[in-house]
């Protein structure tokens, strides 16, 4: 096992929003990974990431995300660093995780 992917959304199509409870799956799952010893499983979370739950999502013990409406379908066309100035919000919200 090279990683461990929870959906936060029902599949289908993008913009969904996360679906709390997932948080609990995230959290059991950190647990077995880190009762397991390995270090080299990466949790990762797909579906309604964005710059308001991350921190909470990284909190659960996820460290790879997935965030596609929250990124490409919130940019502003005017801001000639959109996706930058998104990617900053987020790391600012990673910044803050307590581990």
């Amino acid at each position: 096992v090279d990683m461990i992917l929870l959906m936060s959304v029902n599949p289908g199509f993008g913009g969904q929003k996360f679906i709390p409870y997932v948080l609990d799956k995230a959290r059991a799952a950190r647990k077995i990974i880190d009762a397991s010893g390995r270090t080299d499983i990466r949790l990762e979370i797909d579906g309604g990431v964005s710059p308001a739950n991350i921190r909470e999502i990284a909190e659960a013990g996820v460290d790879t995300f997935v965030s596609g409406s929250a990124l490409f379908g919130k940019a502003n066309a005017s801001d000639a660093n959109r996706y930058d100035t998104i990617l900053s919000e987020f790391r600012a919200e990673l910044a803050k995780v307590k581990k």
